[in-house]
């Protein structure tokens, strides 16, 4: 039997040390840059820490060229799953696809239930002023299930490698993933994580990762979500945070706070610009 989410605290509160170097590096930058010594690596609103109010649903998903930054890097967590830490599904036949709500495999045959979510991803070229689309590059993305719980590494879904999958970008730079909205687990906002890589050669050989970052909800949409079937516990978990607080998100979100759009019956349609 799976374990309560909050049996998983201590494990979910491994990340921290891999969030760490990470959130003191951002930091460190905007320090620096305040100071003028090195160029902003972000185009929101993150310096102000007065801020409490989280974009609309409806907030712009694209970057115009007079704002145009790389993606905010952020940790893979604890749970990534690229053979960072052990486990690697990225060399796993039946990783390239793009409906993740199933476990692929002979050994695994679960599938992710909850509020149907697909996400859509359009990766551009920061050093073209986000104008050009990146075609040929790839996207690792994952998330965890509507219990909070992470394929590969949460016990009851060790053998489950669901909520994964990699897509190569299109002409328009896109890629997009079916998938079901996250559940919201104890000290985290709901996100997902994903990984840019150079091209899909690249992502399968689990090599040369040119960007990690981690896409945001909205609370309105999230609060909608959590009031469904099967999502009770991310109504308290959700209760006790908010962005302002969150580990990750606490030091600015505006280019990671997804778009988002439809409604729990038919299922909602998240996107975001990726500048790499």
């Amino acid at each position: 039997m799976r374990r309560h989410q909050d049996d998983e605290i201590h494990e979910h509160d491994r990340g921290l040390s891999y969030d760490l170097p990470v959130l003191a590096r951002r930091r460190m930058i905007r320090l620096m840059a305040g100071a003028g010594l090195v160029p902003l690596v972000g185009c929101s609103t993150d310096d102000d820490p007065a801020s409490t109010t989280a974009p609309s649903t409806t907030a712009p998903s694209s970057t115009t060229a007079s704002e145009c930054a790389a993606i905010p890097e952020e940790t893979a967590g604890p749970y990534p799953g690229d053979g960072s830490n052990g486990v690697n599904v990225l060399k796993e036949s039946g990783v390239v696809r793009s409906d993740i709500r199933r476990s692929f495999g002979d050994s695994a045959g679960g599938t992710a239930e909850g509020v149907p979510l697909t996400i859509t991803l359009t990766v551009v070229d920061v050093s073209s002023g986000c104008d050009t689309p990146k075609n040929g590059a790839a996207v690792y993305l994952w998330h965890c299930d509507r219990e909070g719980a992470y394929s590969l590494y949460t016990e009851g879904v060790t053998d489950e490698n669901y909520l994964r999958g990699v897509q190569e970008t299109d002409e328009n730079g896109q890629v997009t993933f079916t998938s079901i909205f996250p559940g919201c687990y104890t000290g985290r906002w709901p996100h997902v994580h994903f990984e840019v890589y150079g091209s899909l050669e690249d992502a399968t050989a689990a090599t040369s990762i040119t960007n990690t970052s981690q896409l945001a909800f909205p609370k309105d949409v999230c609060d909608t979500v959590y009031a469904t079937d099967g999502y009770s516990q991310s109504v308290n978990n959700l209760g006790e945070l908010s962005l302002k607080t969150d580990m990750i998100f606490s030091d600015g979100y505006d280019q990671q706070m997804a778009t988002l759009k439809g409604g729990v019956d038919a299922g909602y349609t998240a996107s975001l610009t990726v500048p790499v």
